[in-house]
């Protein structure tokens, strides 16, 4: 069941996201802004049900991951303007983000490898310890994806895909270019899968609970 916490967190994650719009638009940011208006739940309920110790790839929409996970919207907001008191200095922006055990690149296809070795790590110190990577459906056309789906089933690594379903890649609508079921390719690998629905916040929140 959704709380009030939650609620106010998915809140503020929107109020922020509209104001790297407004900010951008004034041309007060530095490079470029990807926001995800519409899908502050969906943080809420992976990136804000992790302890610290666990580890989150986000991509180039990270900006309420990167809330949820660490609560820093101070060190996100002076990133994004290019200050030197930012996360990374100012340099990173908006795509490129590391704080802690969060990290955060464009290329959405790149950091599913790369999750998996981190994940790869943690089992092998047997930390019981977890990581989420984030991708959005389009990422679904990349290879090194299956490729990566194949080694976690394969070793059984701590780690959860979360593919958020905007219907579209960049600008291509999905029924132009995806044919099948999303879920089914996870469970050709044998990975216990998950479907929620953003309006249906509690469901949205116990999934995310039960499969972390």
């Amino acid at each position: 069941m959704v709380n009030h916490k939650q609620i106010k967190e998915a809140l503020l994650i929107r109020r922020i996201e509209e104001s790297f719009l407004e900010l951008f638009s004034q041309g007060k940011l530095n490079g470029t802004v990807h926001t995800s208006v519409g899908q502050e739940f969906s943080a809420v309920a992976f990136a804000g049900q992790l302890k610290k110790q666990d580890f989150v790839f986000s991509n180039h929409r990270c900006h309420r991951h990167y809330i949820s996970f660490t609560k820093d919207y101070s060190g996100l907001l002076a990133e994004l303007m290019g200050k030197k008191n930012g996360i990374c200095g100012g340099v990173g922006s908006s795509q490129h983000l590391q704080n802690g055990n969060f990290y955060s690149n464009g290329i959405q296809g790149g950091i599913v490898p790369l999750a998996a070795g981190m994940a790869l790590a943690n089992k092998l110190q047997n930390n019981d310890n977890i990581g989420i990577v984030f991708i959005g459906d389009g990422t679904l056309g990349e290879g090194v994806l299956y490729e990566t789906l194949n080694i976690i089933s394969l070793w059984k690594l701590p780690l959860i895909v979360v593919c958020e379903n905007n219907s579209y890649a960049q600008s291509t609508f999905q029924s132009d270019n995806r044919s099948g079921d999303i879920l089914k390719r996870a469970d050709a690998f044998s990975i216990k899968t998950f479907d929620s629905d953003t309006w249906d916040i509690d469901k949205l929140l116990s999934s995310a609970k039960e499969s972390i």
